[in-house]
């Protein structure tokens, strides 16, 4: 493992006192169903029209936050933080009305999946098996526990989901400071 390149976990922080919790993208503004799942395939979506998301629970605001399935959602400042640091090639903003705001927000899809999960690092991992009767999800990852990514797979990615269990979103300390720096409202780190 390289002791200069380290990653964590992007998810947002659930504790933030009056937060507001949002939907999972999966309608857009014309009311017509869109595939929510779409957004964790590591390639760039196409859509006839932005998203609509609207409040699961009320609250303040927030410049990151995750919506329902994981999906996060960003503000003008984090897409400002991406930008800063060149990295229009890994991700892609899509343009989404909230319900009941007029400021701009965005879908983050990250556009790369890699597979570079450290099996014996984390604190447990379980795969699909036969027995489950899910050939869709044979040999990927049913949960993992205190994941862990080798830093030697990664290559030069700064952000990406893992391969198999993309239901997390894992970034470079690089945009971890950057994202801190710039006091980015709502998201939390944990070293993978």
């Amino acid at each position: 493992m390289s002791d200069s390149k380290k990653y964590f976990e992007l998810y947002d922080d659930v504790y933030i006192a009056g937060r507001w919790h949002l939907s999972t993208p999966d309608v857009d503004v014309h009311g017509r169903e869109i595939d929510p799942w779409q957004f964790k395939y590591g390639e760039v979506v196409k859509l006839e029209a932005a998203p609509l998301l609207w409040m699961v629970r009320p609250g303040r605001e927030l410049d990151f936050s995750l919506t329902g399935l994981t999906v996060p959602l960003v503000n003008e400042r984090v897409v400002s933080v991406f930008e800063q640091l060149g990295l229009a090639q890994e991700v892609q903003f899509i343009p989404t009305r909230v319900e009941g705001f007029s400021e701009p927000y965005f879908l983050l899809n990250a556009l790369r999946i890699i597979r570079c999960i450290d099996d014996a690092r984390c604190d447990e991992v379980l795969y699909w098996l036969p027995e489950d009767n899910r050939p869709d999800k044979l040999g990927q990852y049913q949960n993992v526990v205190g994941l862990k990514v080798d830093p030697a797979k990664v290559g030069s990615a700064s952000i990406f989901r893992p391969w198999g269990w993309t239901v997390t979103l894992i970034v470079s300390e690089r945009i971890k400071l950057a994202m801190e720096r710039a006091g980015i409202v709502g998201a939390k780190f944990m070293e993978a």
